[in-house]
């Protein structure tokens, strides 16, 4: 079960202590899209993702959105947001993971994942070996597979809070 907790669990994206990680070594973050950075209805990057984005960028982050979503729902994200991606990352498999790794010539060490699931980005980030960061889910609307994920994930929640592992709502870093 220690595979699904996270490292660091915030509200959101904005309140990550971002300055923490780079003092931590962290110099990647992998972003999710779809309920993490925006509700999946949304077609275009918000001012207020951008702002973060250059505020990160300028620090010296390097930013890739991995999502498990086709490169057309990612295009316009990857442009206006002006970052690299990863499309259809099949999270939570170690491939796509690996590969950001070798194609950036970065250490686990130096990245974080930061989204809203514990079956795909935190368990899948965990697997690897990496610093996993969960925020709250945006929106209740969800894609269909999204929708069978979250029926399981209540369950794994349910046990890691029994477990004294993990207790939604109470945000740590």
């Amino acid at each position: 079960m220690d595979k699904y907790v996270p490292d660091i669990y915030q509200k959101d994206i904005y309140t990550i202590n971002y300055d923490q990680l780079y003092a931590r070594g962290i110099r990647c973050l992998l972003f999710d899209l779809d309920n993490t950075l925006v509700p999946i209805d949304v077609k275009t990057p918000p001012k207020e993702v951008k702002d973060l984005f250059d505020t990160l960028k300028a620090k010296g982050f390097k930013i890739i959105l991995f999502s498990n979503s086709l490169k057309k729902r990612l295009r316009p994200f990857k442009n206006g947001l002006e970052v690299d991606c990863c499309p259809m990352a099949c999270k939570p498999h170690p491939r796509k993971f690996l590969s950001i790794i070798k194609v950036y010539n970065l250490n686990f060490s130096e990245i974080a994942i930061i989204g809203d699931s514990l079956t795909d980005d935190i368990y899948g980030g965990n697997n690897v070996g990496i610093t996993t960061i969960l925020i709250e889910q945006l929106a209740p609307k969800e894609f269909f597979f999204a929708k069978l994920r979250r029926k399981r994930e209540k369950k794994i929640l349910k046990r890691l809070r029994l477990q004294n592992l993990f207790t939604k709502g109470r945000y740590y870093e």
